[in-house]
């Protein structure tokens, strides 16, 4: 009879203890090892890394877990610091005396000033509030505030910002950002919401993602679409062959060097005409900001490859 050792050596299970096969499964979903002749369970390694606690709704999961908020960029200490709260009452709710009240008050103020430690952190404090200011008027989601702060903080360890607006520089990331989400908006918009000129914008975005490395492929035209048919309160017709327009035509290579907006739009002003939903160029360049000649130009461009005559 062959010696068999238990069932492991050095390197891990060879043969199952009951039957000798050595036909063993690792199950990854439960952490098991099968032997897949007799269905013995050799090895068991699942791990639980959730909590001891049971809860059945939010209420109870925020009252027994004794873990705070998870670190964000949005937020210049990574939200790791102490808050004091500005509502003047004791642990159980009651109102506190008037004496504590400006004992708190002054706490509050000095909490405020120790966060930031030098310049330098003031200066991230503000930019990152700008990122996020911009970010709520725009409406864009929480994952577009996070790469456009962590953006930022590159740019601030590469000493880019040494010359150039805090301002500008916050503007950019969040553009790129944008970019990099596949959530586009325009460099109207977001100068729109900015404090600082499209051209400046345009310029620093130029050379912070040159110098980061970003590599930003250009915006597809489609993912203005929805946006403007919706803005504009066209069909899902329209949208559907406005989407149908662009493919078309940027296969014959008319979109090359284009602008996508003015290309998105110029599409969306052709397929109101051809499913009976007409707007006017100047509703059209309103929603995209771009001009009518833009729109003119771009839809005799696509007519005109589409092989339909306006």
């Amino acid at each position: 009879m062959r010696e068999t050792d238990e069932t492991e050596d050095q390197e891990g299970v060879r043969a199952c203890p009951e039957c000798e096969s050595d036909n063993l499964v690792k199950d990854s979903d439960r952490g098991e090892l099968i032997c897949e002749d007799c269905g013995l369970v050799v090895e068991e390694e699942k791990i639980d890394p959730g909590p001891e606690w049971r809860a059945f709704n939010h209420q109870e999961r925020q009252e027994k877990s004794r873990v705070g908020a998870p670190t964000t960029q949005t937020m210049h200490d990574k939200g790791l610091t102490t808050t004091i709260d500005w509502k003047d009452k004791d642990a159980y709710g009651r109102s506190i005396s008037s004496k504590k009240r400006s004992q708190m008050h002054r706490l509050r103020k000095w909490q405020e000033r120790i966060r930031t430690k030098d310049a330098g952190e003031r200066n991230l404090q503000f930019a990152l509030s700008e990122i996020d200011r911009m970010a709520s008027a725009l409406g864009v989601p929480r994952s577009v505030r996070e790469v456009a702060s962590v953006i930022y903080r590159r740019a601030l360890k590469e000493d880019l910002i040494r010359g150039r607006s805090i301002e500008g520089v916050a503007t950019s990331a969040l553009y790129a950002a944008c970019r990099k989400e596949g959530i586009p908006r325009s460099l109207e918009e977001i100068s729109e919401v900015s404090r600082v000129e499209r051209k400046e914008i345009g310029r620093t975005y130029r050379y912070i993602s040159q110098e980061l490395g970003l590599e930003m492929r250009p915006v597809d035209p489609k993912k203005y679409v929805p946006r403007f048919c919706s803005e504009l309160e066209l069909s899902e017709e329209v949208q559907t062959k406005a989407n149908e327009i662009i493919e078309k035509t940027a296969e014959e290579g008319l979109l090359s060097g284009k602008s996508p907006t003015g290309y998105a739009a110029a599409a969306i002003y052709a397929a109101s005409l051809l499913c009976n939903e007409k707007k006017t160029q100047r509703e059209v360049a309103d929603v995209a900001q771009v001009t009518e000649v833009t729109i003119r130009n771009r839809y005799q461009e696509q007519i005109e490859a589409m092989g339909i005559h306006g």
